[in-house]
């Protein structure tokens, strides 16, 4: 009988990884690992920690999960005013749902290090040309030029050092008073505040401002509770691309043990999410709070298999399924995944991606997703956890902070034939801050009656 090899962070390796890039020379690839493998971790394993507990409250019914962030990061966005309004949306839709539902809600970006995304097909069609697929600026440009999309090992380093730039901007404004909960009427945004969800947000902040001030007023020093003063944002990011994850494992000088410092979350998709494949493999020696992305074809075996593969130890908050399931099947399909999960006995935090399965492209071009299928979608995720008896733990969006035109409808309402206006992603279409909003206010309803 064969002994089991330990776990490293080359175990991969011996498994299909699809998804990977066509690196044109290998050697360059060995050489950017070797250099990612001497530089600094991003993130620390006390902090993977930390959100492994907050993880672990959500499961239980304790707290709730907003994860939420760009569909792929660009190497042209790392400006401090932009990394500034992006962590606003997520202030304004914690506040939210944290004021709206009365639990304390675990803020989780799709930020500093989502730089590579998963394609359909290999090539695409643009502007009548036939190019490679675009697979994120850690691979290749997005640029419309056979040349720009040829994979380029060194574009690894160039995500690294962004991440780099926009954790310590990310840190310095959720330590540094941003944050601060008496500055919750400077997180509603120019194009947002005049909108209706604008109004609403700003009852909620004057709610809140009144709060304090009792607080005060009673006697209860605010000055020294952290909470009142910061919070805690963590990143998180497909893991996609393992030349890049690979080099980035450390193992913790406390424990012992393995940890992914690319980020403190770190998912797999629903194209790599195969039991005996690559990408689990990788995950499955690292001891971050991991997440995987469950699609209308998952069958409740193949839940049971990942719960049993990813989370053995049944450790509360160490296992997210993220469930994409289309908003005209996610009542007929989730239900089934809920049991089977269940009757394993490992803890699973089940979250919402309501983007994923309701794409579709216009007669003009344009990806897009309708506001109200994204809803459809959370309140069937609501409903079917109701029927089977668990918590819905979250939500997963793909959202920004800029007056984008990119999905349907909303209260204020994206037209059709307004999608040219600004349609800025590099990938798929994300909610602007005014959707995000709206949705926010929407789920914590939801959340009220859950």
């Amino acid at each position: 009988m064969a002994v089991a090899q330990p776990w490293t962070p080359s175990s991969w390796r011996s498994r299909p990884a699809l998804q990977q890039p066509d690196w044109p020379d290998s050697a360059v690839v060995e050489s950017v690992r070797g250099r990612l493998g001497q530089l600094p971790p991003l993130v620390f394993a006390g902090e993977a920690r930390a959100l492994l507990r907050s993880l672990g409250e959500a499961g239980e019914g304790r707290a709730f999960l907003l994860q939420a962030g760009d569909c792929a990061e660009s190497f042209r966005d790392v400006s401090a005013v932009a990394i500034r309004e992006r962590l606003k949306v997520l202030l304004q839709m914690s506040a939210v749902l944290t004021y709206g539902a009365t639990l304390p809600v675990v803020k989780v970006g799709r930020i500093a290090g989502q730089f590579t995304k998963p394609r359909s097909a290999p090539t695409e069609w643009v502007g009548g040309v036939e190019l490679p697929s675009f697979r994120g600026h850690a691979v290749h440009s997005d640029e419309q030029t056979e040349a720009a999309r040829v994979p380029d090992p060194e574009r690894m380093v160039q995500a690294y050092y962004q991440a780099v730039s926009t954790l310590n901007l990310l840190r310095a404004f959720t330590k540094g008073g941003f944050a601060d909960l008496t500055q919750v009427h400077t997180w509603n945004q120019e194009f947002v505040s005049s909108s209706l969800q604008g109004r609403r947000y700003e009852v909620i902040a004057n709610e809140i401002g009144r709060a304090l001030r009792f607080m005060q007023a009673i006697g209860i020093d605010l000055g020294d509770e952290r909470t009142i003063h910061e919070v805690d944002v963590w990143t998180s990011h497909e893991a996609l691309l393992l030349d890049y994850e690979e080099p980035l494992v450390r193992r913790d000088s406390t424990t012992g043990d393995w940890y992914a410092c690319s980020a403190h979350f770190l998912w797999v998709g629903e194209r790599t999410r195969q039991v005996d494949g690559a990408h689990v493999e990788f995950l499955t020696g690292v001891e971050n709070p991991v997440g995987v992305k469950i699609g209308p074809a998952t069958t409740p075996e193949e839940v049971a298999a990942l719960c049993e593969r990813l989370n053995p130890r049944r450790i509360p908050g160490r296992l997210t399924f993220v469930a994409r399931l289309g908003a005209d099947r996610v009542r007929e399909a989730l239900p089934p995944l809920l049991r089977a999960a269940r009757e394993t006995g490992v803890p699973v935090l089940w979250a919402c991606d309501p983007m994923h399965a309701n794409t579709f492209v216009t007669p003009s071009g344009h990806k897009t997703r309708r506001f109200d299928d994204v809803l459809r979608e959370i309140e069937g995720f609501f409903a079917s956890h109701r029927e089977v008896g668990s918590w819905p733990g979250g939500v997963h969006l793909e959202i920004t902070a800029e007056n984008v035109t990119e999905c349907l409808g909303g209260s204020e309402e994206v037209l059709e034939e307004q999608l040219d206006h600004r349609y800025e992603t590099l990938c798929d279409p994300r909610l602007n801050a005014r959707q995000s909003l709206d949705l926010a206010f929407r789920v914590a309803e939801l959340m009220r009656a859950a």
